[in-house]
């Protein structure tokens, strides 16, 4: 049994939604990440989705699939300098608010 599309792509909407939203109204820096991270989840469950249901040489083309795992890879190597950067700023300024960061004088 195979759920439908329509299903997945609401699920993805919400998720993406619910990123959008936690970035905007988020103070705290390791917050913004954790939400900068669902929006990525919810556009690699699009490539998987859109993947699974797209006709091609093979039933359930791997492109989509491909696409995802640079993207987990990319998600690692965003949340590594996220975190680097966040632990720099608290160690300047001894806080992880975002109006603290935007005070940095260069």
């Amino acid at each position: 049994m195979s759920v439908p599309l329509v299903d997945i792509l609401s699920l993805s909407g919400a998720l993406f939604a619910l990123g959008i939203f936690g970035v905007l109204t988020r103070r705290n820096f390791i917050l913004i990440l954790i939400s900068v991270e669902v929006i990525t989840n919810a556009a690699i469950l699009n490539f998987i989705a859109f993947s699974f249901y797209s006709p091609g040489p093979a039933a359930g083309g791997i492109t989509g699939q491909s696409i995802a795992v640079i993207l987990v890879g990319l998600a690692a190597t965003e949340v590594a300098v996220g975190l680097a950067i966040v632990l720099a700023l608290n160690r300047l300024r001894g806080t992880l608010n975002v109006a603290e960061a935007i005070q940095l004088k260069f």
